[in-house]
């Protein structure tokens, strides 16, 4: 089962210049009300057709609204071998209340 990111600890992380690649499997119209900078945009009912656009050896934070679709792509991910895949806890409406309140929330 993959590992959870709680938005503080991945906020200190970028912070410190460590670069996973965020995975926003939410879909375009949230996508277009809030995101985390520099997000990878794939949908989740999308992942397992578009899955070979990310490297399996890159380290992934997977992010949705609040955590319950970037879990189950973390998981799917994890099993199809990736193996440094994280989900961010409460998604973007988290970070939002813990992290950066300038982040819209829906």
């Amino acid at each position: 089962m993959p590992g959870s990111l709680e938005p503080r600890e991945l906020a200190a992380r970028l912070a410190r210049g460590e670069a996973p690649v965020l995975l926003d499997v939410r879909e375009g119209e949230e996508l277009a009300i809030c995101a985390l900078p520099g997000v990878v945009h794939i949908p989740l009912g999308e992942l397992t057709r578009r899955c070979e656009e990310l490297d399996p050896a890159a380290e992934l934070v997977c992010i949705c609204h609040h955590g319950i679709r970037s879990a189950r792509a973390a998981a799917f991910l994890e099993r199809a071998g990736f193996a440094r895949v994280w989900n961010l806890s409460g998604g973007v409406e988290r970070w939002s209340c813990e992290v950066d309140p300038a982040l819209p929330r829906y």
